[in-house]
């Protein structure tokens, strides 16, 4: 058995549940806890969701939070890396670390515009070329999870 600090993916007031339920069985599929934060903009009973995570619910762990905050507070030495279009690096400028938290806004909106402004520096963004503005939130997730898998060996 591989021993390892698990990634985290943070998901601030998800709002279309097919995306949270195939992020859910990313994590599933790589160890990686899932975090739900503030309010949801489904039911975690909603069938969409449970189809999309399919038979795998059981291999994720899930966490709930009111707000980041409750969720930082609860982790005081953890490092935020948050995502956003509005980034001034691409995630692979990023040096990840084994328990990093992977923190994404809601689809129609983002991370809170002042969130991004605080931290700056802990902020990435995946390159899009052409007229596409932004991507789908599962695959954001998948790629930036798999660029800290990749720089912290556990692809290998």
């Amino acid at each position: 058995m591989i021993n390892f600090t698990p990634f985290h993916i943070v998901l601030i007031e998800p709002e279309i549940p097919p995306n949270t339920g195939n992020i859910a069985r990313l994590c599933g599929a790589t160890g990686t806890v899932l975090h739900l934060v503030g309010k949801l903009g489904f039911s975690t009973d909603d069938r969409y969701l449970k189809r999309a995570g399919l038979d795998y619910w059981d291999e994720v762990d899930i966490r709930y939070w009111d707000s980041l905050a409750e969720l930082q507070s609860a982790y005081p030495g953890g490092r935020f890396i948050y995502t956003s279009k509005k980034g001034n690096s691409s995630h692979t400028a990023m040096t990840y670390a084994e328990g990093d938290f992977l923190v994404f806004g809601k689809e129609t909106e983002g991370l809170p515009e002042e969130l991004l402004a605080a931290n700056r520096e802990w902020t990435v963004r995946i390159p899009i070329f052409g007229k596409v503005r932004s991507l789908n939130l599962s695959t954001a997730a998948g790629i930036v999870l798999y660029e800290a898998l990749r720089q912290t060996g556990r692809l290998d």
